[in-house]
C-alpha cells in the first residue's frame, strides 16, 4: 500500500498509477488523439496565467464552498465522467463515487463505465450525476435515462463532442479491450501488475455493465465491441438535446462546448449548465485548450447559464485559475483516474484533499477569503 503521506502532487499519483496499472489502461487514461497537441495545451496554457500576490489583507476566515446546479459543494470541483474507470482499479466507479460523497463534491458516472448505474447507486446510497452519450439505439438510450431516474441521479450530463471517435494511437497499438484480451503481450504485462490482478480477481465487474445485458443483442464482450463501434450518433442535433431534456425532466448539463455560438445554443436549449471541454484532448487534435476559450464563452453566456470547465486541471491552483476566469465549477478526469489507479478510494480522497488545500492557500495568497468573490483581478498573463 502506498504511503499517502508522501504524496504531495498530481505527478506523484501519476508515477504510482503508471507502475500499478496495466499498460493498455494507463495509456487509455493518459493518451490524446493524433499528435496529442490539444492534450498538452490543456495543461500548458493554464500556466500562462500567473497570480497576483497580495499582502496585509485579513485572510483568517476563508471558504472554498460554493454551489453547482444548486447543490452545496465543498469546492468548485466535480469528478468528470471517465470510461473504463473500473479497469483502473477494481470497482473503480464505486470507490470514486464514495470518495466524492464523503468529501462533498459531485461524482459523474460514464455511460462507458465498468460498474453499472445500479452498482454505484447501491454502493453509495447517495445521488450522483450520470453522463449520457447520444447513440443510434434510441430504445437503449431512453432506457439508460429511465435507469438513471430510478437510481435517483440528480443530473444528466450529455456529451456533445463524440459524434465520431477521435483516433488515439496508443489504444489501437495496445488492442484496448475490457477485460484485456489474453494475448502474449498483455499476459506478460499483467504479470508485472500483481496488485492490480489480485484486486480484479476479487470482483465480477470487468466489462461495461451499463451496456451488456441491456442493449439488444449485446450479451458478452465480443458482441459489445461490434455494437459500440456503430453506436455513437453522427446525426446528433439540437432537436435531440431538446428531446433528451423532455425525457429526463431534471437538471441537464451539456458537455463539450468550445465555441460561443454553440454556447448560445446550449443556453437557449434550456440546459442548466455547460462544460467548456475538448474531451481532455481525446477528440479533435489541434483544437484550442479549454482555458483559452473559457473567457469568450463566459462573456457570451455566463449570465444565462452556469459555465464550467474541464481539461488540464492538475492542481488547486488550476481550479482557481478557471474560477477567476469565470467558471462556476471545474471537472477533473485524469487527476481522478491516476489517484484511483494508485491507491483506490483512499487515493481519490487524498487527491481531493490536495486540491482543496492548494485552492484555499492560493486564494489566501491572492488576498481573498471567499471563492465566490474571486475574479480575473487576481491573475496576470505570463
Amino acid at each position: 500500500m502506498a504511503d499517502l503521506n508522501k504524496i504531495t502532487c498530481f505527478e506523484d499519483f501519476h508515477r504510482l498509477a503508471r507502475r500499478r496499472m496495466p499498460r493498455m489502461f494507463y495509456d487509455y487514461a493518459a493518451s490524446g488523439s493524433w499528435t496529442e497537441s490539444t492534450l498538452r495545451a490543456n495543461e500548458q496554457d493554464l500556466q500562462e496565467w500567473l497570480f497576483r500576490q497580495r499582502v496585509a489583507v485579513d485572510i483568517e476566515h476563508r471558504s472554498i464552498r460554493t454551489r453547482m446546479l444548486g447543490e452545496d459543494v465543498a469546492m468548485p470541483v466535480a469528478i468528470a465522467p471517465t470510461g473504463l474507470t473500473g479497469m483502473m482499479h477494481a470497482n473503480g466507479e464505486m470507490h470514486g463515487a464514495m470518495a466524492a460523497k464523503k468529501f462533498g463534491i459531485p461524482f459523474t458516472l460514464s455511460t462507458m463505465s465498468i460498474c453499472s448505474i445500479e452498482d454505484v447507486a447501491q454502493h453509495t446510497q447517495a445521488p450522483f450525476w450520470f453522463q449520457l452519450y447520444v447513440m443510434r439505439d434510441k430504445t437503449f438510450m431512453e432506457n439508460l435515462i429511465r435507469r438513471a431516474q430510478q437510481a435517483n441521479c440528480s443530473a444528466l450530463v450529455v456529451t456533445l463532442d463524440l459524434q465520431v471517435m477521435g483516433q488515439r494511437h496508443r489504444d489501437i497499438k495496445n488492442g484496448l479491450s475490457a477485460p484485456p484480451k489474453p494475448t502474449l503481450g498483455n499476459l506478460l504485462n499483467l504479470a508485472t501488475k500483481p496488485h492490480w490482478c489480485w484486486q480484479m480477481a476479487q470482483t465480477q465487474k470487468r466489462t461495461f455493465r451499463n451496456i451488456v445485458g441491456h442493449a439488444q443483442g449485446v450479451t458478452d464482450v465480443s458482441s459489445l465491441a461490434a455494437w459500440t463501434a456503430e453506436q455513437f450518433d453522427p446525426r446528433l442535433n439540437w432537436d435531440d438535446v431538446k428531446r433528451i431534456k423532455e425525457l429526463w425532466g431534471g437538471k441537464l448539463v451539456l458537455k463539450g462546448v468550445m465555441e460561443p455560438e454553440d454556447a448560445r445554443m446550449a443556453a437557449e436549449s434550456g440546459a442548466d449548465a455547460l462544460v467548456v471541454s475538448n474531451h481532455g484532448g481525446r477528440q479533435l487534435d489541434g483544437a484550442p485548450s479549454s482555458i483559452k476559450v473559457l473567457p469568450d464563452i463566459v462573456s457570451a453566456v455566463g449570465k444565462d447559464i452556469e459555465v464550467w470547465m474541464d481539461g488540464g486541471i492538475r492542481s488547486g491552483q488550476d481550479v482557481l485559475r478557471a474560477v477567476a476566469l469565470g467558471a462556476k465549477g471545474t471537472l477533473i478526469g485524469r487527476s481522478f483516474l491516476y489517484s484511483l489507479g494508485a491507491a483506490g478510494e483512499a487515493g481519490v480522497t487524498k487527491c481531493l484533499q490536495m486540491l482543496a488545500k492548494e485552492l484555499d492557500l492560493t486564494m489566501a495568497f491572492c488576498g481573498h477569503n471567499d471563492i465566490n468573490k474571486v475574479d480575473a483581478s487576481i491573475l496576470r498573463r505570463a
